[in-house]
């Protein structure tokens, strides 16, 4: 990395921290990266659960109400993984198992961001197909989740690979 050096883990990350100190702080982003994203879904997750109530409901059609159960099992899903590090930091905490529960942390927060993908993508193709019923909602809906893919992680891996890269 230009201009950085080995800190005290050797990992050249260019941060004098010890693994504790690194686990402390990777444990502190991941937790402000799940906020924005646990909000968000678990917004999307009530509103879903509230449009079986609705007396529109009924008149949908089965191909809709089995889509809008696969949507709410995803929404579900995503949820539970984006919560999952709250409760896995909580099982171990005080453990010494700090470096360890970041990693975990970490996956489960990658597969919720994908199953949030899953859901917001599947929301959208149930919403725009219940409310227009027009043949271009798939393609409309493709160019969204193309968007999606582009911005949760194209550029982000392009970025970390431009970047990292050994020079």
């Amino acid at each position: 990395m230009p201009g950085g050096t080995k800190g005290a883990n050797g990992t050249g990350s260019g941060r004098d921290e010890s693994p504790e100190e690194r686990a402390d702080r990777q444990w502190q982003e991941l937790i402000q990266e799940i906020r924005v994203a646990q909000t968000g879904v678990q917004i999307l997750f009530g509103f879903l659960l509230t449009v079986a109530f609705t007396p529109a409901f009924a008149g949908l059609p089965p191909t809709e109400k089995k889509l809008y159960v696969v949507t709410v099992v995803l929404g579900s899903l995503a949820t539970g993984a984006l919560i999952g590090p709250v409760a896995f930091h909580r099982v171990v905490a005080g453990r010494r198992v700090k470096p360890e529960a970041v990693a975990w942390a970490a996956r489960l927060t990658f597969t919720g961001l994908v199953l949030l993908l899953a859901t917001c993508t599947s929301a959208l193709f149930l919403v725009l197909r219940v409310a227009t019923h027009d043949p271009f909602v798939p393609w409309l809906v493709g160019g969204v989740l193309a968007w999606y893919l582009l911005c949760w992680f194209a550029l982000p891996l392009w970025v970390r690979i431009r970047h990292t890269a050994e020079k």
